[in-house]
């Protein structure tokens, strides 16, 4: 990219040139991102992630795992409508991986207002690459040895994955054998050191101190919380003994037809998300929603290559902003200066407890329902000023 090109992105938050990045894609433009690079450099990598990115925010949780247990139950509708490729845009943790695991986009961002997730992404980065299989990544990432008689469940050369009576393309069994295993204090030491050093040696990222103390505080929580990981867990506060749904719990959930979707669910699910991060497709970035830049200099990119979004995971940070003043006006603002089409999809998390609306088809007691928007149809209605308050935006979702 050029340097104008550069300074074109730079100042849009700054100057506000909605004009500039205004809705273009017209209702028969399909989802597309075949100019984008395969791949990113080391540098290119770092460059968006800092350039992009806006100061550390706060939210008043760690928020190391989901807590949404019906995540992949719009899988099987995102699939058949948006197929793959595209661009995709998240929030939070590991369910974004589920999630670019089944749209398999060209390039995903992950926009956080809290530095913390940025440190998480680092880490499952470090752990993903340098794991061979599922068991290797999840022997890293809970500090817990490899369970004796689990296969590598990698290719048998015929387009299958090896046997055995304890295979690991048994996401449950996996799991569970990961249950019976004790944290090491001395894995935990050498996996940590070994994850820095691939991160700051191997692909040349310029991590500060405080970012190498935040990826040891995200792993502590992995190493005491293991396959029990909660939402509310290791720094309950607020939300300790809420019953949320476990590490285990959210790689066995399924798309509420049966099949197992979570990017641990196959070898082949997790290797897809292995050459994503290989070729640093997946990059975090710490932003507000509402905030001037993070959203705006991701749209400014994909503009560069003529590449448009297919979803949009927002989780439930929606509601926290109509809670927040104007703040839900300065995202949908944000929004509309994206690269969109027709197809272009909200993946929003809706809140079962206290809400008027009542959707079909929710797992029993499931805290939330996830739900789809078409993009387009959100901002067409708040440019016409139909979006008075959060009711109106889960009243349009589906």
């Amino acid at each position: 990219m050029g340097m104008r090109r550069r300074a074109l992105i730079a100042l849009i938050p700054v100057l506000g040139l909605a004009g500039l990045l205004s809705f273009r894609q017209g209702p028969g433009t399909p989802v597309s991102a075949e100019s984008l690079p395969t791949s990113l450099t080391d540098r290119t990598f770092w460059r968006l992630v800092t350039d992009f990115s806006e100061p550390n925010g706060f939210f008043r949780s760690d928020n190391f795992l989901s807590n949404e247990v019906e995540y992949q139950w719009v899988i099987p509708t995102l699939t058949s409508t948006l197929g793959t490729g595209g661009v995709y845009l998240g929030v939070g943790p590991e369910q974004n991986f589920t999630y670019i695991v089944a749209l398999r986009p060209k390039i995903a961002f992950i926009v956080d207002i809290r530095r913390g997730n940025l440190h998480e992404q680092l880490l499952y980065k470090a752990f993903i690459e340098m794991s061979a299989d599922r068991a290797d990544f999840l022997s890293r990432l809970f500090a817990r040895n490899r369970p004796a008689g689990l296969s590598s469940g990698v290719s048998d050369g015929q387009g299958g994955e090896s046997r055995s009576p304890r295979d690991v393309a048994d996401i449950e069994g996996l799991m569970t054998a990961f249950r019976h295993e004790e944290p090491s204090a001395e894995l935990f030491d050498r996996n940590l050191q070994a994850a820095k050093e691939w991160l700051v040696e191997h692909h040349s990222f310029a991590l500060s101190d405080e970012d190498l103390s935040g990826l040891e505080y995200v792993y502590k929580a992995f190493y005491d919380g293991g396959p029990d990981l909660n939402y509310s867990f290791p720094n309950g506060g607020f939300f300790r003994g809420g019953n949320f749904p476990t590490y285990a719990d959210l790689m066995n959930e399924t798309d509420g037809r049966g099949e197992h979707r979570s990017y641990l669910a196959t070898e082949h699910q997790f290797q897809t998300l292995k050459e994503l991060e290989q070729n640093n497709a997946i990059v975090p970035v710490v932003g507000n929603f509402a905030g001037p830049k993070a959203l705006r200099a991701v749209g400014g990119y994909l503009r560069e290559y003529n590449a448009t979004i297919s979803a949009f995971y927002t989780s439930n940070v929606e509601m926290y902003l109509f809670q927040q003043g104007d703040d839900w006006k300065k995202f949908y603002s944000n929004v509309a200066t994206l690269p969109i089409t027709e197809k272009s999809t909200f993946i929003r998390s809706v809140s079962n407890r206290g809400v008027r609306f009542q959707f079909r088809n929710n797992a029993a007691g499931a805290r939330a329902s996830t739900r789809l928007n078409p993009i387009a149809d959100l901002i067409r209605a708040y440019r016409a000023g139909r979006i008075d308050g959060y009711y109106d935006v889960i009243a349009m979702s589906n």
